[in-house]
Order: structure tokens, then C-alpha cells, then sequence
């Protein structure tokens, strides 16, 4: 893909390989998970445990499910690089690559249709990160958890100190300066 050349998966029994293949991500190691659960609370705690995986993660979804997991993705594990293709080895075949963010504004102005593959890279080095990135990272995780508990998953996530972290969490809360 960096080359300018198209890549074209060659069918077979499963769109695993097919769609680890045209994301366009580092494959060398990678986590297959098949399905999410359906409820959010669900699949948000298996994200969790998710997070640490050291690869890209695997994933397939229904089209009427393609933006509420997304957007769990995006609130588990942060703005990672991403591709969800479609209809692979299909007439309709398509992928669209970015990051998370990217993603989910792509799908909530497109009507989602045919099933999917998401793949989702590796959790960004810890050193490239920005005190913006963590803020934002913290802050969509204290939408739904406990500062504490948000700051011990971007802790894990972000590969940072907890100790920090959770310092900046209360910084965020205003209940530190």
C-alpha cells in the first residue's frame, strides 16, 4: 500500500486473512476475536482485557452494530490505527483505513451495509504520546468509569506511570491543581 500498488485478497474459507491483509497494518503478530458481545457493558470489559494484546486485533461485526462498536473501540482503547473492509472478495468490496476517530465519522455519515472485518493496530508508543493525547484519552474514559478506574486503564493503555496518570486525571476532574 505505501508502494502505490493494490492488493487484492484472494478468496477463501475465511475473511480473516483476507481483511488482516488489505488493512494495510503491521501483521506480524495479530489477535483473532471473532465476534464482540452485543450489549456495550459486555463488550466494553472484553476490550479491556483486550487493550494489552501486543498486535493488531481482529475483529468481525454485523453492519447494524458497525458504529456503536466503533465507537467502544474508540473509548477502550484510544485513537488507534485502524481499517474496517467490507464485502471482501465481493463485488461491493471496500476498506476504509485511519485511525478509530476516522472510522466511526466515516460510518456515522454512511449508512453501514455487508459484514465486516475490523482491524485495529497496536496501541501507540508511549514516548510519541502528547500530554493532549492522554488528556483526551482520560477524558473519554471518565465518561463512563471513576477517575480512578480511568486512570488505571489509560494507564495500562498508554503504557504511563499510574501514579501520573490518576494525577492528571484529578487535574482534568478539577478536584486537583
Amino acid at each position: 500500500l505505501g508502494a502505490g500498488v493494490a492488493v487484492f485478497p484472494i478468496p477463501g474459507p475465511s475473511a480473516l486473512l483476507a481483511g488482516l491483509v488489505v488493512a494495510g497494518l503491521p501483521a506480524d503478530r495479530f489477535f483473532f476475536e471473532g465476534f464482540l458481545p452485543p450489549k456495550t457493558g459486555d463488550r466494553r470489559r472484553r476490550l479491556r482485557v483486550l487493550a494489552d494484546v501486543p498486535g493488531a486485533l481482529v475483529f468481525y461485526e454485523a453492519p447494524h452494530r458497525i458504529e456503536e462498536t466503533l465507537a467502544d473501540l474508540l473509548a477502550i482503547l484510544g485513537d488507534r490505527p485502524a481499517a474496517a473492509a467490507r464485502e471482501l472478495t465481493k463485488l461491493y468490496e471496500t476498506v476504509v483505513r485511519g485511525t478509530l476517530s476516522t472510522l466511526v465519522a466515516h460510518y456515522t455519515t454512511e449508512a453501514p451495509r455487508g459484514e465486516f472485518v475490523l482491524v485495529v493496530g497496536t496501541a501507540i508508543a508511549a514516548a510519541a504520546l502528547t500530554e493532549a493525547d492522554v488528556d483526551a484519552r482520560l477524558q473519554l474514559l471518565m465518561q463512563d468509569m471513576s477517575i480512578k478506574d480511568a486512570a488505571a486503564v489509560a494507564s495500562a493503555d498508554l503504557g504511563l506511570p499510574k501514579r501520573e496518570v490518576y494525577a492528571r486525571a484529578l487535574v482534568l476532574a478539577g478536584k486537583n491543581k
